[in-house]
């Protein structure tokens, strides 16, 4: 059976830090780790070049950290951290099953992972590693969806993948309102006018400026972002009108 060329050649894949907890209340599962990391090696499979961006909120979320009473600044550091841990542990899932994986953290500690520097990762791309940007952009009062259309303009992607909790864009939670509508398609606009909170505001400007399609799919479905890849499965792609 003839396999369905995949739709893209590069692309950036943002994991919030809420999706690895999976049944947890706080940290890492590693089996969710391990299942997502196959997902990325099917992709790779697929001759598709892939980067990752993954948050921290399983960790700490420098916006509640704020919340409480912190510095700001000082928490959404705090948050960058966290998502150097993040990057680290799927890194290990991905080697451990054969997947060759660099970080490149915003916030430079060579002991544990290579500076960013975006030719450089440019080529590990082009060499069949998969990149994992960390800490953020490296300051704060910007999200880790906001670093991920960042990454993914820099490194000249055809699109950003977002892997959340539901198969797509709703109006609602659809975990609390089974009435709520799913999108097929959505305008950047759409997005931005119908408050829709899959990524924030900055994030979805970014992408709007640089041509870059947004699409949204269930992380948490085994081969999801393989299917996606083939223009198979459920998700909804945001683009421009």
């Amino acid at each position: 059976m003839m396999t369905r060329k995949p739709a893209y050649q590069r692309v950036l894949l943002k994991v919030s830090g809420e999706a690895l907890m999976g049944g947890r209340d706080y940290g890492l599962d590693t089996s969710v780790c391990r299942r997502i990391a196959e997902d990325v090696r099917g992709v790779l499979d697929l001759g598709v070049q892939v980067c990752m961006v993954i948050g921290g909120g399983n960790i700490f979320r420098g916006i509640a950290g704020a919340a409480a009473g912190m510095d700001r600044a000082q928490a959404d550091y705090m948050g960058m951290l966290a998502t150097v841990m993040n990057a680290l542990a799927m890194q290990s899932a991905l080697e451990k099953i054969g997947v060759p994986t660099r970080v490149q953290s915003a916030i430079a500690m060579e002991a544990v992972c290579e500076p960013y520097i975006r030719r450089r990762a440019i080529r590990h791309m082009e060499k069949g590693r998969v990149v994992i940007f960390a800490a953020g952009t490296g300051n704060p009062f910007f999200t880790t969806d906001t670093a991920a259309a960042l990454r993914a303009a820099e490194m000249g992607c055809q699109a950003l993948l977002k892997g959340t909790q539901v198969d797509g864009v709703y109006s609602a939670d659809p975990r609390k309102n089974p009435k709520a509508e799913r999108y097929e398609t959505l305008t950047y606009l759409d997005m931005l006018s119908r408050d829709l909170a899959v990524m924030d505001a900055a994030a979805i400007s970014l992408a709007r400026e640089n041509g870059l399609p947004i699409i949204v799919f269930n992380i948490h479905e085994a081969g999801a972002f393989t299917a996606v890849m083939r223009g198979e499965g459920r998700f909804t792609t945001v683009v421009e009108q």
